[in-house]
C-alpha cells in the first residue's frame, strides 16, 4: 500500500477546483484538498516574487504518480509548477487502502 501526498499550488480558486476535480474524475487521486489561499514568497528569474496561491493536497497511489504528474503539467497555468510528492509512511491502514483502491480503473464512482 504505497501512497503519496502530492502538493501543488494554483494561482486562483477556480483553477485549483478544476484541477482537483479532474484528478479525482480521472482516478489519479482518491482525494484532493483545496486549501485556503496562502501567501507565497519565492525567487523566480532572479527576482523575489510575492503571490497569493491555493495549495492542493493530493492523495494518490505511488504507481499512479507519473500519470498524475503528466496531468498536472498539462493543465497547470504555471511555466514551472510546484509538484512535490511525499511518501506516506504511516497512516490509518483502511484509509491508505482506500487511496489505492480509488485510484484503480473500475473503482466505484
Amino acid at each position: 500500500m504505497d501512497s503519496l501526498l502530492v502538493i501543488t499550488n494554483l494561482p486562483d480558486r477556480v483553477s485549483a477546483e478544476k484541477l482537483a476535480a479532474l484528478l479525482v474524475e480521472r482516478q489519479l487521486a482518491a482525494c484532493v484538498n483545496v486549501l485556503a489561499p496562502c501567501s507565497s514568497v519565492y525567487r523566480w528569474q532572479g527576482e523575489v516574487q510575492r503571490d497569493e496561491e491555493h495549495p492542493l493536497l493530493i492523495k494518490t497511489a505511488q504507481d499512479r504518480y507519473a500519470d498524475l504528474e503528466a496531468l498536472i503539467r498539462a493543465n497547470h497555468p504555471y511555466e514551472l509548477p510546484e509538484i512535490v510528492a511525499v511518501n506516506i509512511v504511516h497512516g490509518l491502514p483502511a484509509y491508505l487502502q482506500w487511496i489505492v483502491s480509488e485510484t484503480r480503473a473500475g473503482a466505484p464512482a
